[in-house]
């Protein structure tokens, strides 16, 4: 019987279980990915990094998208574009970063990024998103991953279609595949048998993305598609102790002590990579996740999830841990 402890290869780099952390949009980096990994994690995925940002040399780009620490290697950083020369750079320069593989976004279906030619617009482009994947490995030298639905609207299977040309035609080292259309966003029940035949056909691997937003329903995929790993998104958001569970690791939900020292683990992370200022207001979409972990109900959440300073959100952990602050559990 198959196991989420199972080692495998993905890209010639051996990866110590099946466990992944999906690149998260605006959320995913070093120390989210860091995090991830600490907590059993085989791999983490960077968020996403625009392929003109690094031609151009943008510096937030540059300092903060690409930032790698030592201890979470391999690492892939996730790029997103519509131009093959520019996605040739592009991947140059993360490689140049540190980067172990370049995985390209074909799938992000938020309009932003579709508009620009990016994202799930290249499921209706095979020739161009090809292309990008080929640009993306000689231009880093690195194996290239590709994430993809499986069609922009009800009853399209264009991402299948693209799945096996990018393996084919482009060479790509694993298809990661989201089972919904783009039209769906994150509603809606994953077709999680088009991902098993995918699975079945395909001689690179594939990687599960997808309604896995609880341990019965990531372990049951993981069984039902055969897929050689799967994928954890917002399911292990401020509840990392999932890859634990997952693993074997641990039984149950952490307690509140695990989760205040996790939290205040994060607001160290994230002020050292943003300083104190700009931390206090990136964290504030952090806060709700470790509220809900903690049980706590809304009004006694409140102080956390509205901290405008990093040092407020220190003070309610303080009161929370020595019995000070109304837990109002839910």
């Amino acid at each position: 019987m198959r196991t989420l402890t199972e080692p495998w290869t993905l890209g010639g780099h051996r990866i110590p279980n099946r466990l992944v952390l999906a690149p998260l949009a605006g959320i995913g980096n070093w120390f989210v990915r860091l995090q991830a990994r600490r907590h059993g994690a085989g791999l983490a995925f960077s968020e996403m990094v625009s392929s003109f940002g690094l031609k151009y040399g943008d510096r937030r780009t540059l300092d903060e998208y690409l930032r790698i620490h030592p201890d979470e290697h391999p690492v892939p950083i996730q790029l997103f574009g519509h131009d093959p020369e520019v996605m040739r750079e592009a991947a140059a320069i993360a490689a140049e970063h540190g980067a172990d593989m370049i995985d390209i976004n074909m799938g992000c279906p938020v309009r932003k990024v579709v508009k620009t030619g990016a994202g799930a617009s290249l499921l209706d482009e095979p020739d161009r998103a090809v292309a990008l994947a080929r640009a993306a490995h000689e231009g880093s030298g690195l194996p290239v991953t590709v994430k993809l639905r499986s069609g922009q609207r009800p009853g399209e299977l264009t991402g299948i279609e693209l799945a096996r040309r990018l393996a084919a035609d482009a060479g790509v080292a694993a298809i990661s595949l989201h089972p919904r259309h783009a039209s769906q966003q994150h509603s809606g029940e994953p077709d999680y048998a088009l991902a098993a035949d995918l699975v079945d056909e395909l001689e690179v691997p594939v990687i599960l993305s997808g309604g896995l937003s609880s341990d019965e329903r990531a372990l049951e995929a993981f069984d039902r598609t055969g897929a050689d790993a799967v994928m954890l998104a917002r399911g292990s958001l401020g509840n990392p102790w999932r890859f634990e569970r997952l693993l074997g690791l641990r039984d149950g939900e952490p307690t509140q002590g695990e989760v205040i020292d996790e939290l205040r683990w994060v607001i160290e992370r994230a002020e050292e990579h943003l300083g104190v200022e700009r931390a206090g207001r990136y964290l504030r979409k952090f806060y709700p996740w470790y509220a809900a972990t903690l049980g706590l109900r809304k009004r006694a959440a409140e102080p956390l999830v509205t901290a405008p300073t990093t040092a407020d959100a220190r003070a309610f952990l303080d009161r929370l841990s020595s019995g000070k602050a109304p837990a109002l559990a839910a």
